[in-house]
């Protein structure tokens, strides 16, 4: 089997020879290659190798194909820019959406003309092109709904309408949903073997408030996504989303991506063993600070407590994104603790 074999197996709770891997590794691709950040989120062709180069450095069995989160915001029309080269992309200027008006003026979504949505197709069907045969390819279609939303009107406001006005927000979601839909199905048509996407402003709610407001935005766009394309879902919330669990398995999500605050064996008794869980070493503490001995101890750990809860669908990964100063020698320790356990 190879590594792309492996993953799909792995995910559908088939037997497979070894535990997959697939880091979180996004801006840190940019440093393998020796791009700037600017260079890595701005032109496809340097995107696309700076993939292939760690790819080729470090062969995991799943690469990630993303920008930063600010993609879909950009194509709706909010303004992105960063301080310096080696920032990541961010929001800069007044809130794209400040009232109901702002909403109807949005354009229906056009992966081929707006923003990043071409950069990112193009450097997709480039990594897809060299690595598509053999590796597990996660494309980002960037932001849920709900998280898209702080992003156009920013993080206080959208937590305080969540609150004062509930169908503002759902009103901007639905909008929002339109944007990930296309894009998420213009990546799957690029070649994408699965397709991410983050809610962590979500996670802020709480439980009742995310199964009031945000819940059924994922849901509604999980199942769109589903009409045009096959490959598996997944759903991203940073920090301790333990209270959340049984709502993201109620999501539609094939895949949930776990931060490294969950425990491993609460959320496989939590999510049940249909849903794949993806994750969750610690990506500052453990992979960027620690030593490639404790990396290579945590990594035995997390796939030891996964077979004693039996669950059988698990692909081991950073909790987040990989730092950019992540040791190598650290990554070499994760991805060695599967292959030669």
């Amino acid at each position: 089997m190879n590594s792309k074999a492996i993953v799909q197996s792995a995910l559908r709770g088939e037997s497979v020879p070894r535990v997959p891997t697939g880091p979180l590794a996004v801006h840190f691709c940019a440093g393998v290659a020796g791009y700037s950040l600017r260079d890595y989120t701005t032109h496809a062709a340097r995107l696309a190798e700076s993939v292939l180069r760690y790819y080729e450095r470090f062969r995991p069995d799943a690469v990630w194909l993303s920008a930063d989160t600010w993609v879909s915001a950009e194509a709706l029309g909010a303004r992105v820019g960063a301080a310096s080269d080696q920032q990541p992309f961010g929001g800069i200027g007044e809130p794209l959406i400040q009232s109901a008006r702002d909403i109807d003026r949005l354009s229906a979504p056009d992966v081929a003309t707006q923003g990043r949505y071409p950069l990112m197709l193009e450097a997709l069907a480039r990594v897809n092109a060299a690595l598509g045969r053999d590796v597990f390819i996660v494309a980002c279609f960037d932001q849920y709904p709900f998280s898209l939303a702080g992003a156009l009107m920013g993080l206080g406001n959208v937590m305080l309408k969540a609150v004062d006005d509930p169908p503002f927000v759902t009103a901007l979601m639905e909008r929002c949903a339109d944007y990930a839909a296309a894009y998420a199905g213009a990546l799957a048509a690029a070649g994408a073997d699965m397709l991410s996407g983050g809610d962590s402003p979500a996670g802020l709610l709480g439980p009742a408030a995310y199964g009031e407001l945000a819940l059924p935005a994922e849901q509604k766009l999980i199942a769109r996504i589903k009409q045009t394309t096959d490959v598996p879902v997944s759903l991203h919330i940073c920090g301790n989303a333990t209270k959340l669990l049984p709502q993201m398995a109620a999501s539609g999500a094939d895949v949930v991506e776990l931060d490294h605050l969950v425990s491993l064996a609460e959320a496989c008794r939590l999510l049940g063993p249909a849903k794949a869980i993806w994750g969750n070493l610690d990506p500052v503490g453990l992979l960027a600070q620690g030593t490639p001995a404790a990396v290579a101890t945590a990594c035995r750990e997390a796939v030891a407590t996964v077979q004693a809860a039996e669950h059988p669908r698990f692909v081991l990964s950073s909790g987040c994104t990989l730092a950019m100063e992540t040791p190598h020698a650290n990554l070499d320790a994760m991805l060695g603790s599967v292959r030669n356990p």
